[in-house]
């Protein structure tokens, strides 16, 4: 007969599968250093400060209503009544660009929101399954992929009609390819890490290991290709806008105030300059924005 001792309940250790959370407060302060460490990042979410709030205030910064018209100040140039000028129908172009503001923050926001609530549990169940459901997913991915964006996002907002909703949905459509393959990419890294397996060997339900694995560790990548196609969507818009496929008149909005403008080039330059200026500086600050965030998370980065 063995002299071992009979091994109790008591005696089994279940090994703990837990994700690395206690390093998590520590990891952020880090990146918020690295962040505000950078000038280029600081400038970037600056420049997006400025703008939200030129949106937000725009009933009381504008110097104008951005839809009366006045036949005795057509195309007038910049001048302290009117600091960015007026237009072909005496609308004053600050005001207008105040209010086009809203038009173009909303666009970039509303359509990489729809981008990312569509695109990113597709991404995260495609690699997270595998086998037919990340086939399936993929090749539609791949499919929207092989379509230019810009021209995918014009046929979309021409099918649905011309409006800033109709607008926002095809660019949101037409971004969502983006999310499902980073999303799945991310997963797939993710999924091979100890504590997810180690959180499959104890029989955890899926859902579990989705939310509270597998979401937490792919987000910070997310969140830097939000930030930075943010940008890539207010250009969709102000294109879409030239095009007659955005934001409708008189209602204000950069791309369409572009689309009046190269009709006066000659004669009032300035109706292209401001909106042309505009676009460029929040497109930069996102960009920006977006750069300083990809470097603050990055863990490779010391």
């Amino acid at each position: 007969m063995s002299d071992a001792l009979p091994i109790t309940a008591a005696d089994v250790k279940v090994p703990e599968v837990n994700a690395p959370d206690a390093a998590l407060p520590k990891a952020g302060n880090r990146a918020l250093k690295k962040f505000l460490a950078s000038k280029a990042a600081i400038f970037g979410g600056l420049v997006v400060l400025v703008f939200v709030a030129v949106a937000i205030l725009a009933p009381l910064i504008a110097t104008d209503d951005p839809l009366k018209t006045s036949f005795l100040t057509i195309r007038k140039a910049p001048s302290l009544a009117n600091y960015f000028g007026t237009d072909e129908l005496g609308r004053d172009v600050f005001s207008r660009m105040a209010f086009g503001a809203r038009a173009s923050l909303l666009a970039g926001v509303v359509s990489v929101a729809i981008a990312v609530i569509v695109g990113v549990p597709l991404g995260i169940l495609a690699g997270f399954f595998g086998g037919w459901t990340d086939m399936a997913i993929s090749r539609v991915a791949d499919a929207l992929l092989s379509i230019p964006f810009l021209i995918l996002a014009i046929a979309l907002a021409a099918f649905l009609g011309p409006s800033l909703t109709n607008a926002m949905i095809a660019i949101g459509f037409s971004q969502t390819p983006i999310f499902i393959r980073l999303a799945r990419a991310q997963t797939l890294s993710v999924k091979s890490e100890d504590y997810v397996e180690g959180a499959e060997a104890i029989g955890l339900p899926n859902r579990w290991i989705l939310i509270r694995y597998i979401f937490p560790n792919i987000l910070p990548p997310l969140i830097v290709q939000a930030t930075l196609t943010i940008a890539t969507a207010i250009i969709a818009e102000a294109s879409l806008s030239f095009l007659g496929l955005g934001q409708q008149p008189p209602d204000p909005s950069w791309g369409s105030m572009l689309n009046t403008a190269k009709n006066y080039m000659g004669q009032a330059p300035w109706m292209s300059i401001f909106p042309g200026i505009a676009i460029f500086l929040l497109v930069l600050g996102f960009n920006l924005l977006g750069d300083g965030l990809r470097d603050a998370l990055d863990p490779r980065q010391s």
